[in-house]
């Protein structure tokens, strides 16, 4: 049991996600931050890993009143839980992520818990860990018995990676944005070890929408035999 997990990501042409692991991503257009909310409107919780809550500062939550009131209408509360990953617990209590208007969860591990001993997250959510660290699938059971029953993960790569490699994602939503960044250690959108081809996962077009200059595209994921 675990929640439907979509990706929500934005991408260079050549496939980078910053220019830096530790720089926010501002190359999006205006355009793919609407359609960006839109996709956080739909999910019971977002998540993203704590190096991604480091760069920006903050986060993103519903801000649209009739996307606010279509989540009441389904007997939602008006923000999604916003889901900060990070095995260490060590996150700066001065962001201003810490004073948004929003519902805020730390899935982390029990040292991580530990670590933090703060209150300015209304849940803490202790995840058994393995030799790579947080266990994802543990992860994933315990946020759909929470109540989580669709997730939209914002990133990081190595977030990314964790989910892929335990097949754990259903969608991804892909803006493709018109630069070129380049740069041997800009990040991309999947970190970890990787796969190799055969294994890797595979995606299935559902849909491509072109707003000027950037390319929409919606996949719905598929694991090879091999992975399952």
């Amino acid at each position: 049991m675990r929640p439907h997990i979509t990706l929500v990501l934005a991408i260079s042409a050549d496939g980078k996600i910053s220019h830096d692991s530790s720089a926010p991503a501002r190359f999006a257009s205006p355009a793919d931050k609407i359609h960006l909310e839109q996709q956080i409107a739909q999910a019971d919780g977002t998540l993203f890993g704590a190096a991604t809550l480091r760069a920006y500062g903050t986060t993103l939550g519903v801000s649209h009143p009739e996307l606010v009131r279509s989540r009441q209408k389904l007997g939602r509360s008006p923000q999604p839980v916003q889901i900060v990953c990070s095995q260490s617990g060590q996150i700066n209590p001065q962001l201003r992520f810490f004073s948004q208007p929003l519902p805020r969860w730390l899935l982390t591990t029990a040292a991580g818990a530990e670590n933090w001993g703060k209150p300015e997250f209304e849940r803490i959510v202790v995840a058994k860990t393995n030799p790579s660290g947080i266990d994802w699938i543990d992860a994933c059971q315990q946020l759909a018995q929470l109540g989580l029953q669709r997730l939209a993960v914002l990133g990081g790569g190595e977030v990314v990676a964790s989910l892929l490699e335990i097949k754990a994602v259903d969608e991804l939503f892909l803006t493709l944005c018109p630069l070129i960044i380049g740069g041997k250690t800009a990040p991309g959108l999947a970190g970890g070890k990787g796969f190799l081809i055969d294994l890797a996962p595979r995606l299935e077009i559902l849909s491509v929408n072109t707003v000027e200059q950037e390319i929409f595209l919606h996949y719905r994921l598929r694991y090879p035999e091999a992975l399952e």
